[in-house]
């Protein structure tokens, strides 16, 4: 089988990059020791910055049609509401988190797969790999009991925290197990007073407990409990009625009865806090739970996997092409690695779901009312949990040199912003667009101002990009208002958009030959024919 990558493992992580690796020309094969698709619910939600992720892969809008947007989330304890979460504040065509259970994201992700020409190898199991030089060679046992040595050029690990791939690469899963700490989990119908209202959900604080209830698409509701561990050899799956006793405990609602859903699910889960000590070994990479662990409290394991997926494929994709060096998979290994060793730190600090002991639960719930009725701070969660503040400023692929110090707009490393355009050449239809919609998973964007589009500055950056592999459109565009100029950063300078949607470079128009640096640096020790940068005239209004 000719077969540039080898994707071991086909959850969201490894299906995400496997669409990807297959939309940028890379021949994938990937395998999986299950028999089908996971029927177990699991993950939940995607947030906004996976969601932006996924829809420049394809598959958004097909995610959404399976899912349901949480709009607000009301707070409660001792049995009172002491305010609501509010969704929807940050700028992205996909501000709201979506509740979609993982085994439809996998099911859906799948069927995308297939569209592109790849199908999941069901009952194949990795048994053994060694990374050389130049190929990966490894061992897959069948369902008919035949094994199969076999070769690719790379490997990627998707497979989870029991990953074959990272044991053989020899790559230590650092950290520690998570005591004191359970959850309790399942989807059911609840008979109570609040209703199931579509796009509400409700957290219920308690002394040593805390219950999130989410909608889910189908109907019902998602209950998480997490709660402390008073008998940690208690590990079979709860009973309905133990979900119902928790539920009612903590939501103080005696009465309240739980139906199952249609396709009963209840789970008993106990975590460690795990990052692998490299993601990349030669030939041999990892991703997803492979690469990193933890608790489910935020919600945020699957998104951070989704997120490094999309982060690889198109460093992968480009170093295989010989359009970049391999260092610039080591960027891939450090900026995940310190995404997700951030995302350990801060958890243990998310007092909203860590179950806390009483005298920690009356401090912190008497600060809830005041902090959810100001503006400020339902905007400034919001953000953080949409992961869209999430940037790769400490990556050696970010280079910050503005014309001048402390000017506006994105710094190298942030994502880009969404910011709204005014319709122009080229563009048909709506009186505005999203620059989103305009950059490509494909290529690099260089974004400016379109007043300082001139024929010389446009000649000079065409000239700057000439001879290089990287794809680059170089892409004049005219802010909507004042207020998206602001945004999208000062006039004078160009950002280098990368094709996973962050700032790599920030630099003044009259400095080209930086851009140039950039770009050369990038394409050290890559291989492919030169192209040239592809022009597109400026983004003015009609």
């Amino acid at each position: 089988m000719d077969v540039d990558v080898c994707v071991v493992g086909a959850g969201p992580v490894g299906l995400t990059l496997a669409i990807g690796l297959r939309r940028l020309g890379v021949r994938v094969r990937i395998v999986d020791k299950a028999p089908a698709t996971k029927r177990e619910a699991r993950a939940l939600v995607l947030w906004a910055r996976a969601r932006e992720a996924l829809d420049a892969l394809g598959v958004g809008e097909t995610l959404r049609h399976h899912g349901v947007e949480l709009e607000a989330v009301t707070v409660h304890a001792r049995d009172r509401a002491l305010g609501q979460l509010t969704t929807g504040w940050a700028r992205s065509a996909h501000a709201r988190p979506l509740n979609i259970e993982q085994h439809d994201i996998e099911r859906l992700l799948s069927e995308e797969l297939a569209r592109l020409g790849t199908r999941v190898e069901w009952n194949t199991e990795l048994t053994d790999v060694k990374v050389h030089d130049d190929r990966a060679e490894f061992t897959l046992r069948h369902e008919n009991g035949t094994v199969e040595s076999a070769v690719a050029p790379w490997i990627v690990g998707c497979e989870g925290t029991a990953s074959v791939v990272r044991d053989r690469l020899g790559i230590a899963f650092e950290g520690r197990r998570r005591t004191g700490l359970q959850v309790v989990q399942g989807n059911a119908h609840p008979t109570w007073r609040l209703g199931e209202e579509p796009g509400r959900g409700h957290i219920f604080l308690a002394p040593h407990r805390s219950l999130l209830v989410f909608p889910l698409p189908g109907g019902g509701f998602r209950f998480f409990c997490f709660r402390d561990d008073p008998d940690p050899t208690l590990t079979a799956a709860p009973t309905i009625g133990e979900l119902r006793d928790l539920v009612a405990e903590t939501a103080l609602m005696p009465g309240l009865r739980l139906e199952a859903t249609e396709h009963l699910w209840l789970n008993r889960a106990r975590f460690s806090d795990r990052v692998a000590a490299r993601l990349r070994s030669g030939r041999g990479l990892l991703a997803g739970d492979a690469a990193h662990a933890w608790a489910p409290v935020g919600g945020h394991g699957m998104n951070v996997g989704i997120l490094g997926a999309h982060n690889l494929a198109w460093k992968l994709a480009a170093v295989h092409h010989g359009q970049a060096g391999e260092s610039l998979l080591d960027t891939y290994s450090d900026e995940q690695r310190l995404l997700a060793v951030r995302y350990i730190r801060e958890m243990r600090f998310n007092f909203m779901e860590l179950p806390l002991p009483p005298l920690g639960f009356r401090a912190f719930t008497a600060t809830v009312p005041a902090a959810l009725a100001r503006r400020g701070f339902q905007r400034r969660l919001d953000l953080r949990l949409s992961d869209l503040s999430r940037s790769h400023r400490d990556s050696a692929l970010s280079r910050h040199r503005p014309g001048r110090r402390y000017r506006a707009g994105p710094r190298a490393g942030d994502r880009m912003p969404d910011v709204a355009l005014t319709a122009g050449a080229g563009i048909q239809g709506a009186a505005a667009v999203r620059l989103h919609t305009l950059l490509g998973y494909e290529r690099w964007t260089l974004v400016l101002h379109a007043a300082r589009a001139e024929a010389g500055v446009l000649e000079a950056l065409r000239q700057a990009c000439e001879g290089l592999p990287a794809r680059v459109r170089v892409l004049p565009v005219t802010p909507w208002d004042t207020a998206e100029a602001r945004r999208l950063g000062h006039p004078d300078d160009l950002r280098l958009v990368r094709p996973d949607g962050y700032v790599g470079l920030v630099a003044p128009l009259a400095r080209p030959a930086l851009l140039r640096s950039y770009l050369v640096t990038l394409a050290a020790e890559g291989r492919t024919p030169v192209r040239r940068a592809q022009e597109h005239p400026p983004h003015r209004p009609h």
